[in-house]
């Protein structure tokens, strides 16, 4: 029976381009995992969004002297066009200042207020003298009280991962204009966390043991230690609290912006002109929401989002609707650095997407994440690790492999898959040893764990290789042409199992060797960016469409006579150089990028 999946992935600031971090913390994991339950026939949503309301925008606004919205604006654009190449197939990638998120992240307030979840208390701000105003946490940087990391967020510090309060900050100064603010006191709407303590500790101690370690610990160890959190804030830019005298402020951006995984199966359930057909995700106690994030947003997805949704539970529910589902897995990643060292936006030490895409193939730069994925701690990306997994694993192993048996097929057996005859027990040793793979790789998919996934796939096309070597087929290809065309057989049989293994980590590439085998259609649905209309604006969204998708999470079906496809190589080897050139490429200046409007070449 098929299963009801709901794939969330973070939402990204739209303050700057995706680079490789953003890739390897969620953004391939959710995908690879979102195809491979697609291939298995489960029922899918896979959704996320552009995160347009995080101070992160109204910083970059402010040093560019334009609007936030021409920020955040620019950077979906190019997000867009950065995941559709990336084949990152959203069913819907949105950002947060829709009409229809607004409305919802309302009505999410409203309903915490009036259930009695929301106080308001006076709360003690940094305030710029020199600029006039309250400065948002992302605004304010200082020592952090927990670790002395001496470039710490007003939000978070990124060395220990605490989360902070400004006013707790050591030296606090204004990112701005350096200043030193002062504190004032301001009136806000706090969230009541503590009375959630209970039922949090319970959902985090209930059938967990598919949880990754650090996420579980994190969770349990802050769970007891609860306190009320402001969920409004004196700014301009963002979703205005709903109440009269409230005008001037509006709400949090980490109370509203996680609310875009509920806020965004809605408007992909309006958008499909289904309107309910979101509750199969959220109020099905049989579907399973799994949250991929960064290791840096774990309190945010099993503590506080699960507590909003305790405060909402039976939001737009008919009697026969149930209780709203919580996430049933938040499989965050650890970080990526760049050459070990940690990325830094200000000094362009990053690997920055669009820019390999003008280089390097897409699944080049899957398998490469994939494969050095920081799953249970941080990662690496290395230019030369690189290059070497590249030739040795995707070229060497598996682009050679498929490349040298088709074009032996075309020119011994005029492009057709060749009658084996009787099958050698050789043949029938590597054929079950593919075939009976399926069964052992989705479970480790469906467990989340990928990168060991890529690994075992990987390893099957080197076997495939060396039963290539072992089995006869070029050598004696004149003197037993039956032997040949067995061999023949048996290899191009096993690469079709290979293709659809590696379809959910390398979908160009797969769709290729499909068409090659001989085979129409298309494994995966069709990505698009599409243009929706509300009552006041349209938005552009990134979206997939699964019509037409014939790809199955089974052994392939390769007939006997099928016509093949004349090959062409599916990866290029890179050459050595290439490391020095990449390398001399970090930290240097990025010219190629300027919001409109900005008012001056953006320094990076």
């Amino acid at each position: 029976m098929p299963e009801t999946i709901h794939v969330s992935l973070a939402w990204p600031y739209a303050n700057g381009d995706m680079h490789a971090g953003h890739l390897a913390g969620c953004y391939i994991p959710g995908d690879i995992f979102a195809r491979y339950h697609r291939l298995k026939g489960n029922h899918v949503l896979m959704v996320s969004g552009s995160d347009a309301h995080g101070t992160p925008i109204t910083v970059e606004a402010d040093r560019l002297g334009v609007p936030p919205g021409e920020v955040f604006e620019f950077y979906h654009a190019r997000f867009l066009e950065t995941q559709k190449k990336m084949g990152i197939s959203y069913d819907l990638f949105t950002h947060t200042d829709t009409e229809n998120h607004h409305r919802i992240a309302q009505d999410i307030f409203l309903t915490l207020l009036e259930r009695g979840h929301l106080y308001i208390q006076q709360q003690r701000l940094l305030y710029s003298e020199t600029e006039k105003r309250f400065l948002p946490d992302r605004y304010v940087e200082g020592t952090c009280p927990i670790c002395g990391y001496a470039d710490a967020r007003g939000d978070q510090c990124d060395n220990c991962g605490s989360l902070l309060d400004a006013v707790d900050l050591i030296n606090p100064r204004s990112k701005t204009d350096g200043s030193t603010p002062v504190v004032r006191e301001t009136e806000h709407y706090f969230f009541d966390l503590p009375a959630f303590i209970d039922p949090l500790r319970e959902y985090l101690s209930d059938g967990k043991e598919h949880w990754r370690a650090n996420v579980l610990r994190v969770s349990q160890n802050k769970v007891g230690d609860l306190k009320g959190r402001p969920i409004t804030r004196d700014i301009e830019w963002g979703i205005r609290v709903p109440l009269d005298g409230w005008e001037n402020k509006r709400l949090y951006v980490w109370f509203e912006a996680v609310m875009g995984y509920f806020t965004a199966s809605v408007e992909w359930a309006h958008n499909t002109g289904q309107p309910d057909a979101w509750k199969k995700w959220w109020y099905n106690p049989d579907a399973k929401i799994y949250n991929f994030i960064g290791k840096d947003n774990i309190e945010f997805h099993t503590i506080i989002w699960p507590a909003e949704l305790l405060g909402i539970d039976g939001l737009y529910a008919t009697e026969a609707d149930g209780h709203i589902n919580l996430p049933y897995d938040v499989p965050a990643n650890e970080f990526m650095n760049i050459e070990s060292q940690q990325f830094s936006k200000s000094r362009n030490w990053a690997i920055w997407i669009p820019d390999i895409l003008e280089r390097y193939h897409p699944d080049q730069i899957r398998y490469y994440i994939t494969m050095t994925a920081p799953e249970t701690r941080d990662s690496d990306w290395s230019w030369d690790g690189f290059v070497t997994r590249n030739n040795t694993e995707l070229l060497a192993a598996w682009g050679n492999l498929v490349n040298r048996v088709l074009k032996f097929a075309h020119k011994h057996f005029d492009g057709a898959v060749p009658d084996p005859g009787e099958l050698r027990e050789m043949d029938r040793a590597i054929i079950e040893q593919v075939e009976g793979s399926f069964d052992r790789i989705g479970d480790l998919l469906n467990a989340v764990k990928l990168r060991d996934a890529l690994t075992e796939t990987m390893a099957l096309a080197r076997e495939v290789n060396g039963y290539l070597d072992r089995a006869p087929w070029f050598k004696v290809v004149k003197e037993d042409r039956q032997a040949a065309a067995t061999t023949i057989y048996t290899a191009l049989r096993c690469i079709d199992s290979l293709k659809t293994l590696f379809a959910p980590f390398l979908p160009f590439t797969s769709q290729q060797v499909h068409e090659f085998l001989g085979y129409d259609g298309a494994l995966f649905g069709e990505q698009a960016i599409r243009t929706y209309q509300e009552s006041e604006r349209a938005h552009q969204a990134l979206t997939y469409d699964p019509a037409g998708a014939s790809g199955r999470w089974e052994p392939g079906t390769l007939a006997v006579g099928q016509a093949l496809r004349e090959p062409q190589p599916l990866f290029r080897k890179l050459e050595p150089s290439l490391v020095d050139e990449e390398r001399a490429r970090l930290g240097q200046p990025r010219d190629d990028v300027h919001v409109p409007g900005e008012r001056q070449a953006k320094p990076r």
